[in-house]
């Protein structure tokens, strides 16, 4: 499945309404937010119709998959929307990462908790809000937020340390522009050891976390909750380092801009787990063979050098990793 695909789910009180643009969507929040009702009403709706007194629209099957039989139930859905609530535990664990990686469907799971098992993205964790009645009845209108934004930052960074999640490619590219202005740079070796660097470096002076955003949403709510008391630590979300070279764009290809404007329409969820993938394999087959060949083990010369080094930098303009001298 690929696309942005709209819900709309309602009864005589409630109205729900969002759009899901990727395979993993995750929705937090605490008790008697709305999450359980929203699932509650999905699985009453498949199991009575129109009888269930709730209208369900959706352009994709939509189904609710939970308990003991979850893989049994998981091999009849196909190109559908699959609502997953908390409570089961199936999802914390290794063998659903693996067999809904060999799915078309798109999941929406519900969770109070990180799901480390899973790459989902920070921009596809949400809540719940009630925005006020709905039409003349007492009806409440329910929409998802983001709880975590784009990933950029708004304050100028002036690091003295870099950690970067990846020991491949990303590292060596930000090792090799942070060696030339004497700025550390470690490897975290993995998006689960991203926050232990950064406490190891937080009395180095500036930290910059870099992480790929397409996947780092198990992550996310330990590294800021430690972000919100040590104001030095600062964090950086692109998509992936590949994206990051495709906004630049240094191959002027015109098709990329417009597959980076709607990755969703693009992007299909059997071939891709995550969107990282995507754009890695996007990146090495638009470059193979020419000057700017990319591989993710290592980094190639050309991308530290002159107006394609610049280029890469200029799509973090907050962040400065060279002194007046370089640039």
């Amino acid at each position: 499945m690929k696309g942005i695909h709209k819900v709309q789910i309602q009864n005589k009180r409630i109205r729900y309404e969002f759009e899901l643009r990727r395979n993993l969507t995750v929705i937090r929040g605490d008790s008697a937010t709305g999450k359980t009702t929203l699932i509650d009403m999905v699985q009453e709706y498949i199991n009575n119709g129109a009888d269930s007194s709730i209208r369900l629209i959706c352009d994709k099957a939509c189904f609710v998959l939970e308990g003991a039989t979850w893989k049994g139930q998981l091999s009849e859905m196909h190109d559908s929307i699959v609502f997953i609530d908390e409570g089961n535990s199936f999802v914390y664990t290794r063998e659903f990462s693996r067999e809904i990686q060999k799915t078309d469907n798109y999941y929406v799971i519900a969770s109070r908790e990180g799901l480390p098992a899973l790459p989902y993205s920070v921009t596809e964790i949400y809540g719940i809000r009630t925005s006020g009645k709905y039409g003349g009845l007492k009806q409440h209108y329910h929409e998802f937020y983001r709880i975590y934004g784009e990933g950029s930052m708004g304050k100028e960074i002036h690091p003295h340390t870099v950690v970067t999640e990846d020991a491949n490619a990303g590292y060596r590219f930000f090792d090799g522009i942070c060696s030339e202005s004497e700025i550390v740079c470690v490897s975290a070796e993995g998006k689960a050891k991203v926050l232990q660097k950064a406490r190891e470096h937080s009395a180095d002076g500036s930290v910059l976390l870099i992480a790929d955003g397409a996947a780092f949403g198990a992550e996310i709510d330990r590294v800021m909750k430690f972000l919100r008391t040590h104001k030095d630590v600062s964090l950086y979300l692109p998509e992936s380092f590949e994206w990051l070279i495709l906004s630049a764009n240094p191959m002027k290809d015109p098709e990329v801009q417009s597959i980076l404007e709607e990755p969703s329409e693009y992007i299909d969820s059997k071939d891709y787990f995550s969107w990282e993938r995507f754009f890695t394999r996007l990146l090495t087959d638009r470059t193979q063979g020419t000057w700017l060949q990319y591989s993710k083990s290592s980094i190639n010369p050309a991308y530290l050098k002159g107006t394609v080094r610049d280029a890469i930098l200029a799509e973090m303009p907050t962040i400065h990793l060279m002194n007046q001298s370089m640039e």
